[in-house]
């Protein structure tokens, strides 16, 4: 090994796992490279530190953490004789170290706002087929895996299924940084239990109520964390608020902004024109433009930009109505024009305060793909059909909640 990669073997201190190793020179470059380093200015969790105090990790922590669990599955699958070259180790470092790279600022809270149609996962697609030029072809099989394209299947699922690394390591790390205990699983004893059938990855029935724990904690998780009222609320804010930035912008408006910021707000970028030239542009958008701007923009003179603005940085938030059954047409007028008498605006202006939405939580969707249990006789079921818990089959359905937002007194 030459002086070069020896030293690019460095080794990471996360508070989570302890000491991760950087398995190669090429994932080493990768790391480096810009456009991962920029994941280091992307929130993890959107808006949810004006909810849990830590909650400030970055999606550069989770990757780094998920890389880590694929390394452990990596290992502990090669224990139980099932071969995976070290190429093909390589390529499932590659994929998952790279399948976020696509977020855009605030991750989920903004994912349609700049630009529409085109998911993260996409965009991550896009960003691998870039590097991939840049790397003379060395990514070519993880792309393959990302995609699901590749021979082995059980490789894609490590990636992305109901127990892929990816929510093994973000359940546990927004626990931790949030400090909401329930979503603590224990990611190291799921991938222990960890095993391939008919090119199927599987858990072994003795890691079956770390799975359930799993489950649960999921659920926990969305409720306490991902939905919270205060968050979502927070979230919808700063959708309404890139809303009206696009919509002065679109009629000439001036707005202070970045240069790559102010480039999405004056184009509309869609699936369709989403080229390696916009990618570039992308690659230079994070928090700090959005933050930066919304702190500028409390000064303009539009209504609605420079009072969301205002209530964002200075956390006053709209009051939020959670229901459990849709919000009424009746109730939803009477707010309306009660808030709109009080505030003297036009309705136009009012329907970016008060505004109604829903939110969805389903904690296992065994029709996306399964949670399979491996027995010893070697029957594999479900693990709604396999465990014993009667909770874990009603959280297959998905639970919906309705609410209203609008301005306190």
């Amino acid at each position: 090994m030459s002086p070069k990669n020896t030293n690019k073997l460095k080794i990471l201190n996360d508070p989570i796992y302890g000491f991760i190793a950087i398995p190669n020179a090429l994932i080493f470059d990768l790391i480096e490279h810009s456009y991962f380093q920029r994941l280091r200015r992307i929130s993890q969790v959107g808006l949810s530190y004006l909810v849990y105090l830590g909650a400030h990790h970055t999606r550069f922590h989770h990757a780094i953490g998920c890389m880590h669990l694929m390394q452990t599955a990596v290992q502990t699958l090669r224990t139980k004789d099932v071969a995976i070259s070290d190429d093909e180790a390589t390529a499932l470092y590659i994929a998952i170290l790279l399948h976020d790279i696509g977020h855009g600022p605030f991750s989920h809270a903004l994912e349609h706002s700049i630009v529409t149609g085109i998911s993260h996962e996409e965009i991550s697609l896009a960003f691998m087929k870039s590097l991939n030029k840049e790397f003379q072809g060395k990514l070519s099989l993880a792309i393959q895996i990302f995609e699901g394209k590749y021979e082995r299947n059980f490789m894609h699922q490590l990636i992305s299924s109901q127990l892929d690394m990816d929510r093994l390591d973000y359940l546990k790390r927004d626990s931790f940084y949030s400090g909401v205990a329930e979503g603590n699983i224990n990611s190291e004893r799921l991938i222990s239990m960890l095993n391939v059938v008919n090119d199927e990855l599987v858990l072994e029935e003795k890691g079956i109520y770390s799975a359930e724990k799993f489950i649960v904690g999921r659920r926990l998780m969305y409720w306490q964390v991902y939905l919270h009222k205060t968050g979502v609320v927070a979230e919808k804010m700063l959708v309404n608020l890139l809303r009206r930035a696009n919509e002065l912008s679109s009629k000439g408006v001036d707005l202070p902004a970045s240069k790559a910021f102010q480039f999405f707000l004056k184009q509309q970028i869609s699936k369709s024109n989403f080229d390696n030239d916009i990618l570039k542009t992308f690659a230079k958008l994070d928090d700090y433009d959005i933050l930066s701007a919304i702190k500028d923009w409390i000064s303009h003179d539009d209504y609605v930009l420079s009072t969301l603005s205002r209530m964002i940085i200075n956390r006053e938030l709209l009051k939020i109505e959670l229901k459990s059954e849709p919000i009424s047409n009746s109730y939803f007028d009477s707010i309306f024009a009660e808030k709109q008498q009080e505030l003297n605006i036009t309705k136009e202006e009012m329907s970016y305060f008060v505004f109604v939405d829903k939110v969805e939580n389903q904690a296992y969707d065994a029709s996306k793909s399964k949670i399979n249990i491996y027995f010893k006789n070697e029957k594999i079921e479900d693990i709604t059909n396999a465990s014993d818990q009667l909770n874990i089959q009603a959280l297959t359905k998905p639970v919906v909640k309705y609410f209203i937002c609008y301005p306190k007194k």
